[in-house]
């Protein structure tokens, strides 16, 4: 089986439980590490599905990888090969298709309920699930590319899920650890402090105390997900 391409645009976004899910299946992946200088991939042909992680850069910035994975996804879905993107990555789908991403009406941080929409779309992805609570990290949100149905929404945010096909992206984190909440809560403990007054960001100190209760029923969430979404895979 071809490998799954895993992109990754900052060193502490990985792939989290999803290397996880994979490695427990035996379905073997790639990390491209577009955060230390790898190259964008030629073909997407090379590759059973494509997965995109977060970063902090914006997808409207100059960055000149952006530009070549825009097109590689756009021929993933010419060539019906898979995308999942999580937060940065579902903004990437989203833009490469023809959506927009701008800023969200706030900066959203921290452990927050996302409902899954009633349409058959969404049972599709999510099973007898109605809601769960998410991760968040991001200021900025995706427009729904066309064609695509709205799968996840929020309170802060409208767009949270859409799927197109076999395709699916995500503006909050459904990957998350553990050992990934510690690390991005030490890393961005001076964005969570400069951002205090937005209604949807939590401090440190709330979302580390949280994570015991709700960590369990985000990653099966995460588990339901990524066992529809391998269902695609390119052989």
């Amino acid at each position: 089986m071809k490998p799954v391409a895993i992109f990754r645009h900052a060193a502490s976004e990985g792939p989290g439980l999803l290397a996880t899910f994979l490695d427990e299946r035996a379905i073997p992946w790639r990390l491209i590490r577009i955060d230390a200088g790898e190259a964008v991939p030629h073909s997407a042909a090379d590759f059973a599905g494509l997965v995109f992680m977060g970063g902090p850069m914006s997808v409207n910035d100059e960055l000149p990888w952006i530009p070549p994975v825009l097109a590689l996804i756009r021929e993933a879905v010419a060539l019906d090969i898979p995308l999942l993107g999580h937060c940065l990555g579902g903004q990437l789908i989203a833009k490469a298709l023809g959506g927009t991403v701008g800023r969200n009406p706030v900066k959203e941080i921290g452990w927050g309920e996302v409902a899954v929409a009633g349409s058959a779309t969404a049972r599709h992805w999510f099973g007898e699930s109605r809601a769960f609570e998410a991760f968040h990290w991001h200021g900025e949100t995706f427009s729904l590319p066309p064609g695509a149905t709205l799968i996840l929404s929020s309170l802060h945010c409208a767009h949270q899920g859409y799927a197109l096909g076999k395709h699916l992206g995500l503006q909050c984190h459904v990957e998350m650890t553990e050992a990934m909440i510690r690390d991005w809560c030490e890393i961005g403990a001076g964005e969570v402090a400069a951002s205090a007054a937005s209604p949807a960001v939590q401090s440190v100190a709330t979302m580390q105390a949280q994570m015991a209760e709700k960590l369990p029923f985000l990653q099966q969430a995460a588990r339901q997900l990524y066992g529809r979404w391998v269902e695609g895979l390119r052989g």
